[in-house]
């Protein structure tokens, strides 16, 4: 990205925030015809057990919120227990009207660097099996399908089918400033 921007964690103030983001960003795929997030799904309940139970991540470019995405450190409902090696990437989401080009995948980047930074060697997400163009799009930044999940459960009891998707990390020294899975640190780009 061209235009200043810098990467904070979120606070229970943002919550307003992430849920309009959330739900704008609900919309855009509806009227694209993707079958993935509902409008109203994530509240700001949803926000607040987030950022106290993990790390929510904001890029503001050029002054505004441009995007967001969720860091988890283990996700049993769609990968089972696994060993503490990867680190999970959740709702990445970008403002449509005015976050600049390639914001995605500057998020991608950035949740890529903390995984490294932690320690761990994957960086993994999953998405609707029914959406190919979210595939595609993961795909092209060098993730892989390594398997699909048919039954995840929602909060509201429904089960859905997703494919999980890694990507191998190189090594990265921690930062100074950084502790392993959960570090609160921020950084400006």
């Amino acid at each position: 990205m061209t235009i200043d921007s810098a990467f904070r964690l979120a606070t229970v103030f943002d919550t307003t925030a992430l849920v309009a983001l959330y739900d704008d960003a609900a919309h855009w795929m509806l009227r694209h015809g993707i079958d993935q997030w509902k409008p109203g799904d994530k509240d700001a309940g949803h926000f607040r057990h987030r950022i106290a139970e993990g790390e929510v991540w904001l890029l503001e470019a050029g002054g505004r919120l441009a995007g967001a995405y969720e860091m988890w450190w283990d996700d049993v409902p769609a990968w089972g227990v696994r060993p503490p090696v990867a680190g999970y990437v959740h709702r990445l989401m970008t403002a449509r009207t005015h976050a600049p080009a390639g914001s995605g995948r500057v998020m991608l980047a950035h949740a890529e660097r903390r995984i490294a930074a932690a320690g761990r060697q994957l960086a993994r997400l999953d998405c609707l099996s029914r959406n190919p163009r979210l595939r595609t799009y993961y795909e092209a930044v060098g993730y892989e399908v390594v398997g699909e999940e048919p039954a995840k459960r929602a909060a509201d009891g429904s089960s859905y089918g997703v494919l999980l998707l890694e990507k191998r990390l190189g090594a990265v020294a921690p930062a100074a400033n950084s502790r392993r899975s959960g570090a609160r640190w921020e950084e400006a780009r």
